[in-house]
């Protein structure tokens, strides 16, 4: 009897071990959280407008050696979020790069823009909703390249511009922070 006695007392303990392991399990509890995040968007217009205030022509003008031309440059935020701005000129006649020195004559304001590595930086911070002081307002064609030889050909004057976040992207100078697109990269 005492075997039995023992039998019953671990088949007991055996049962009571295994109905306290499943009510553990019944307890327990696994789930899946889905964390969406979204990147935010700078975006931004070129604005070109003549001292009156007009629209610069989209066909252009039509322009001599020693000609003054109306136009004042600004970029404008169309986003939430405040952005550090460069800006490249990039000029040619008919897709042959020519050197800005040797074609237009462009008084930069300086007070605002600073040159650093071929690009103009704005000095301060894009807010969201403002636009920048005008890079520069006025195109003077110098004329040292362009000649007889050019008669009838496009001159144009591209502006260029990348921009990369405030938020998270510390720096004392625009051009110190992080995420400038590489020359030729998109951005």
């Amino acid at each position: 009897m005492n075997k039995l006695r023992i039998a019953l007392i671990a088949c007991a303990a055996a049962l009571a071990t295994l109905m306290s392991q499943t009510s553990l399990a019944y307890y327990t509890v696994t789930g899946t959280a889905t964390n969406v995040i979204t990147s935010g968007i700078i975006e931004m217009a070129i604005r070109e407008k003549t001292a009156s205030g007009e629209d610069f022509p989209s066909q252009g003008v039509y322009v001599m050696p020693g000609d003054r031309v109306s136009k004042i440059v600004t970029v404008e935020s169309l986003c939430n979020h405040p952005f550090y701005l460069r800006v490249k000129l990039v000029d040619g006649i008919n897709d042959v790069t020519l050197s800005a020195e040797k074609v237009f004559g462009i008084e930069i304001n300086d007070a605002y823009w600073t040159l650093k590595d071929g690009y103009y930086y704005y000095n301060d911070i894009v807010i969201p909703g403002e636009s920048t002081q005008p890079l520069f307002s006025e195109v003077r064609i110098v004329g040292h390249e362009v000649d007889n030889r050019h008669l009838g050909k496009i001159l144009s004057l591209t502006v260029d511009a990348s921009a990369v976040q405030v938020q998270n992207n510390p720096a004392d100078f625009p051009w110190e922070a992080a995420g400038w697109p590489q020359e030729g990269g998109n951005g």
